[in-house]
């Protein structure tokens, strides 16, 4: 006998229920806390099951895939890019993309603010702190994001509404949520983007304002 298939709409529900939880347990509304349904390389039945369910934010890694997912069905949608942006890239990810979570560099600052202006239109901005210092990861260090977020909003005159980590796999995720929350005081900035489908609980008690969530809400993805 085959296994039943996987309910995406009920792992939402789970999961909207264990981000409540975790708020609550912090003193804080759950209304604060955005869940980000990762619709990056799955197919199409378990995101129409979450965006059946009420889901409405999505986020995904590529812009091509992006544009070809959901380009006839953009309406009423919150769709956020999570993942590295090439800089030639700029111009499709202003145009799709109603936040973009993973700016971390100059070159790509000057290419949005460009195309911001050219294009009218105002997407909402996190610098992504590499918080682990992995080289293999995009993101800002987080001894020089002080000066990029001085940087992004002196030099190209943008905007910058939160912060973004993907801590080591292998490490605790608590003390690099702590780090992002502490960088982002201090610049004044109270958008937090952290915490996935292993660790999304622990970000909810370290501030996060919005968690990134794919396989707990999908299921894993076939190999």
């Amino acid at each position: 006998m085959s296994d039943a298939p996987f309910d995406s709409a009920a792992a939402r529900a789970q999961v909207l229920d264990r981000v409540a939880q975790a708020a609550r347990a912090s003193g804080r509304d759950p209304a604060d806390v955005t869940l980000v349904a990762v619709s990056k390389q799955q197919p199409w039945d378990p995101v129409a099951q979450v965006l059946a369910a009420g889901q409405t934010i999505f986020g995904e890694n590529r812009v091509q895939e992006a544009q070809t997912r959901w380009a006839d069905r953009r309406e009423g949608l919150e769709l956020r890019l999570i993942g590295p942006l090439q800089t030639n890239k700029a111009r499709e990810a202003v145009a799709l993309f109603d936040v973009i979570e993973t700016l971390d560099r100059e070159r790509l600052a000057k290419a949005l603010a460009e195309e911001m202006a050219r294009q009218g239109r105002a997407v909402r901005l996190y610098v992504q702190v590499n918080t682990g210092e992995e080289p293999q990861k995009a993101g800002v260090s987080p001894a020089e994001a002080d000066a990029f977020i001085a940087r992004c909003r002196e030099a190209h005159g943008l905007e910058i509404e939160g912060l973004m980590c993907i801590p080591p796999a292998e490490e605790p995720a608590g003390p690099h949520f702590a780090l992002l929350g502490k960088i982002a005081a201090r610049n004044g900035l109270s958008k937090l983007s952290m915490g996935m489908s292993g660790d999304y609980e622990t970000a909810v008690r370290f501030g996060a304002t919005s968690v990134r969530v794919g396989s707990a809400l999908f299921g894993a993805r076939a190999a």
